[in-house]
């Protein structure tokens, strides 16, 4: 009987916390540009590569539009030991719609879908055809990023 007790209340935590977990996945009707607006990183794991990130800066502009800016590396270990990185970047307007954004490259070679899915955090996914995006070797901006700052990107690159 109480082995049966302790069973049964193992598998009602189970339940409890996985139903938890997938209202992180769910969609929201909409994020504020408060929420959008910032630095996110996504960090990379390891002694070697402490310290080095993904990083994407969002700026909401009003009327569906995002100004992203991907600042991305892959970083490797090279047969001397030493620490490189193929790099890749992306700089441009993404189109937003509740809690998801996507940016479409104009040829359609390159496809990447931000979702907001809690504050803080937002689940970057990418779909490309041929090396559609354009990053370096291995390079890719799929990832789950946590925001660093709120304060607005000032985007120190060349305008759009």
């Amino acid at each position: 009987m109480i082995k049966r007790f302790f069973c049964s209340a193992f598998a009602v935590a189970v339940v409890m916390t996985f139903a938890g977990l997938s209202d992180a996945q769910t969609s929201r009707k909409s994020v504020s540009g408060a929420e959008v607006t910032g630095t996110f990183k996504m960090s990379f794991i390891g002694k070697k590569y402490k310290g080095m990130s993904n990083n994407l800066e969002i700026q909401a502009l009003g009327k569906g539009k995002l100004k992203i800016w991907f600042d991305l590396i892959y970083p490797y270990t090279m047969r001397n030991g030493e620490v490189s990185v193929n790099m890749g970047d992306l700089f441009d307007e993404a189109s937003i719609e509740g809690d998801t954004a996507v940016y479409k490259s104009e040829d359609g070679r390159c496809t990447i879908t931000m979702k907001f899915t809690r504050p803080g955090e937002v689940k970057i996914s990418q779909d490309e055809t041929e090396a559609g995006c354009g990053f370096g070797h291995n390079v890719s901006a799929a990832g789950t990023y946590k925001k660093a700052s709120s304060a607005k990107p000032r985007f120190d690159r060349p305008e759009m």
